[in-house]
């Protein structure tokens, strides 16, 4: 049996690589997608206290940062038991929507569209950001960055810092807006949706109008049928910050819905041998391995599940790219994971006009930015729609506070098994006869992308006695003498 590895895989967050073992005919028997790489958040966090949490977590990544933050102010509410005011929660959603934007505009320029944009044939040396900008112009790219600061300012602006943020307080915002930053971030907001505009436009022009990458979006190779879970508002549209966690089975029929820690009746996480991912499944579905189709216990996560499990988008012109990207898919829910990317751009376009609405609200600038604390309850359940998918920090503590026990399950996280089925997928498609080459194993790179990986993000727990450890002994020549390991 032959081997193939991508090691390191790129254009991610993180450190990664790709199995993938061929039969004596040279096609692909089985690939894996392996994470090499080991954060220990969830066990540092212990012993400190709740209010210090959201600032560590914001840490964990740099790209990220703001959704960690989010998710555990949100938990912090929980251990002291409080409601953060209706200001408050705009102010929050308004910076988190400012995230959102300055988020998916660098993943789709950065790391999506390169493969569409520059091709995913072309040089790897030229099939990248710098590719892409010599593709759309100087200065179309200097147009992009320029606008995409505006979110990243507007995101400095209320959370206190560009990086990690430090307005987030149990129960509120310590940062209220004045009214002079509020028509500002107003004026950027409105750039910000011109900047959804010029993203979709793009798509439109590179991948809907070319046939062969319609081939790609709408083909077999790049098709993963799963369940899905998302959150939805009141009105059962998208929404980021808060809302009902829904699942949807793979013909999009109601699996339940959950808010908090009710996340443990539905989610089950497994461990793996060969990667320091858990693999999540549901719980009530039991596991089933590492398949698709109906009947599987895995699901996915991130812009094209919360599409998926939604009714629709709330805003206007979200809601008229979102009523398209259907159309042309011709199915609901959309198992063409290729299409996370154009939902990705749609989201753009949400969360700048849900900037501009919010900056519009008359109740943003209210001095009512936080609630009284309660007693210390001694649990939390802080739960948004990171950009790559649901994320859940769960915390724990004693009467004063202090984490005693913490739980994070990242949209990466979730995203395990679909991703692991996408790449073997794409390896069986492509790989035939043994004839493979770098243009190829670009193609099973693709299948990976669509999920933005945040492999930093995804892995944070271990138990030192259940460490997988594979030691290889070589003699003076090189050769494997002997394979030492612990699983």
């Amino acid at each position: 049996m032959k081997k193939i590895e991508i090691n390191p895989i790129t254009r991610l967050e993180g450190h990664g690589k790709i199995a993938i073992f061929l039969d004596d005919q040279g096609n692909v028997e089985e690939a894996f997608f392996q994470v090499v790489e080991l954060r220990g958040y969830e066990r540092f966090l212990v012993g400190m206290p709740i209010e210090e949490v959201p600032r560590t977590v914001s840490t964990i990544c740099g790209v990220c940062r703001g959704v960690h933050y989010m998710a555990s102010t949100k938990a912090s509410d929980g251990v002291y038991g409080v409601e953060p005011t209706e200001t408050a929660k705009k102010l929050r959603e308004l910076f988190f929507n400012a995230h959102y934007v300055e988020d998916h505009t660098a993943i789709l320029y950065a790391l999506g569209l390169p493969d569409f944009v520059v091709g995913p044939e072309a040089d790897p040396a030229e099939r990248n950001l710098i590719g892409l900008v010599k593709k759309v112009g100087v200065e179309v790219a200097k147009d992009v960055l320029r606008k995409r600061s505006y979110a990243v300012k507007i995101f400095e602006m209320l959370g206190g810092k560009p990086n990690h943020p430090v307005a987030g307080l149990p129960g509120g915002w310590s940062k209220r807006l004045t009214e002079e930053e509020r028509q500002e971030i107003e004026k950027y907001g409105k750039e910000l949706v011109e900047l959804g505009k010029t993203t979709l436009q793009v798509f439109e022009d590179v991948i809907l109008k070319n046939e062969k990458y319609m081939e790609l979006v709408t083909g077999d190779m790049y098709k993963v049928v799963t369940n899905y879970m998302g959150t939805v508002d009141e009105n059962g549209k998208v929404t980021y910050y808060d809302g009902v966690q829904k699942i949807i089975d793979t013909k999009g029929n109601e699996i339940g819905t959950f808010k908090g820690k009710e996340y443990l009746d539905f989610i089950a996480e497994r461990v793996l041998p060969w990667s320091y991912l858990k693999m999540p499944y549901l719980k009530k579905m039991g596991w089933k391995g590492i398949v698709d189709g109906d009947g599987t216990s895995l699901y996915s996560v991130g812009p094209l599940a919360r599409f998926n499990i939604a009714d629709g988008m709330n805003t206007p012109l979200a809601q008229e790219a979102y009523e398209k990207m259907y159309d042309v898919l011709k199915e609901k829910p959309a198992h063409y994971i290729l299409a996370y990317h154009w939902a990705r751009a749609i989201e753009l376009l949400n969360a700048a006009e849900r900037i501009v609405e919010l900056a519009q609200d008359p109740e943003i600038t209210s001095p009512d930015t936080r609630a009284e604390l309660g007693e210390v309850v001694g649990e939390g359940v802080g739960i948004v729609e990171a950009p790559r998918g649901t994320l859940i920090h769960h915390y724990k503590t004693d009467d004063k506070g202090i984490v005693t026990e913490a739980n994070l399950i990242v949209a990466t996280t979730h995203n395990k098994g679909p991703i692991n089925v996408a790449i073997k997928k794409a390896a069986k498609h492509f790989i035939k006869n043994g004839n493979v080459d770098e243009r190829i194993l670009n193609y099973v790179e693709m299948a990976f992308r669509p999920y933005d990986l945040c492999l930093a993000c995804a892995t944070h727990a271990i138990t030192p006695s259940s460490m997988p450890i594979e030691i290889n002994i070589y003699d003076s020549d090189g050769n494997l003498y002997e394979v030492l390991k612990n699983f």
